[in-house]
């Protein structure tokens, strides 16, 4: 004879049921690693931390980014002297884009369209359209410009030059240069607050991060770090991540194999967490719970948890790891 379950039962059977039909397999989210000696891209799995796709791109890519929906990664493909467009979901580059010379760095504009790209032998910044693929512009910069960023209401591109060692501030509704700002010795890399309100900026040579007030285009603190064991030669920053909540600031200091970790809110250094050597760009995962570190000499991407400020792990990826972002 069947038994039949109670009605209670019967309801929490069913609806445990529905949930788990609804919620379907997790799936993790995966990090994109640029390889500049491999001339790849090597794919890491965030739930399991290996290696699990590598996929042939340009020469020597460096920087990469995401369009704002994740459905597009734009790759430097520096040596290759283009832009190349990959289509996420498929793995395959399906456009390349009009560059300019040795691209390394870029930035998108809030429109989505936009595309802000740094040309170290040319001194200048090409723009793009990334649906027309149409050059709508080339801004002259200082010498060896790298760093790009753009502010989060799409009013300001920033560029740095590493020879001229100014901040370049360009305005997007003209496509014009409208600033510059003198910093330290070889400023690599800029990234906004997401309020907007603030740009920070390193110079890997002079050892300093620069915190800016947009409003003005002024400093308002310069910051020197001091690692016990490591000779301030070899303290050279360069990528940098600010957390959401606007708590937290994350640089990498290349030579010196840390990772400083800041109170984004008083500007004082809370931790270095040992990584990989040469540590060169971060991303955050997009629960921001873990932070990833790309090291160019050791060739392994390191795994932070951030509210431990521990390294969980190094992941082996390919010759000279240099970008990396992660995807939902």
């Amino acid at each position: 004879m069947r038994r039949l379950l109670r009605p209670a039962l019967l309801c929490q059977t069913l609806a445990l049921g529905a949930a788990l039909l609804v919620a379907g397999p997790a799936a993790a989210s995966i990090a994109w690693v640029s390889n500049e000696k491999d001339n790849s891209l090597s794919l890491i799995d965030m739930q399991s931390l290996e290696v699990i796709d590598t996929l042939a791109v340009g020469q020597r890519p460096r920087g990469l980014l995401l369009s704002h929906d994740n459905r597009l990664l734009y790759i430097c493909a520096s040596d290759s002297d283009r832009v190349q467009v990959m289509d996420v979901a498929t793995r395959k580059i399906i456009k390349e884009l009009p560059s300019g010379k040795d691209p390394e760095q870029f930035a998108l504009h809030p429109n989505d369209r936009w595309l802000y790209v740094s040309n170290e032998d040319d001194a200048l910044v090409t723009v793009i359209d990334t649906q027309t693929s149409e050059v709508l512009g080339q801004i002259g910069v200082g010498v060896e410009p790298e760093g790009m960023a753009v502010s989060p209401d799409g009013k300001w591109a920033v560029n740095t030059s590493e020879t001229t060692n100014m901040l370049h501030w360009i305005d997007t509704s003209t496509q014009t240069l409208a600033d510059n700002t003198l910093v330290d010795q070889r400023p690599r890399f800029v990234e906004f607050s997401h309020d907007g309100a603030q740009l920070w900026a390193s110079a890997e040579i002079g050892g300093t991060l620069t915190i800016l007030d947009v409003a003005t285009r002024k400093p308002l603190k310069t910051l020197t770090f001091q690692i016990k064991g490591v000779h301030p030669d070899k303290v050279q920053p360069v990528g940098i991540k600010l957390s959401a909540d606007g708590k937290l600031a994350f640089v990498a200091l290349g030579p010196a194999n840390h990772v400083a970790v800041i109170d984004a809110k008083t500007f004082e250094v809370l931790d270095y967490l040992l990584v990989g050597r040469r540590v060169w760009q971060l991303a955050f995962t997009p629960d921001q719970r873990q932070l990833l570190a790309t090291n160019g000499v050791s060739g392994d991407v390191s795994v932070i948890d951030i509210e431990r400020r521990k390294v969980l792990k190094s992941v082996k990826v390919g010759r000279y790891p240099w970008g990396v972002v992660v995807t939902p």
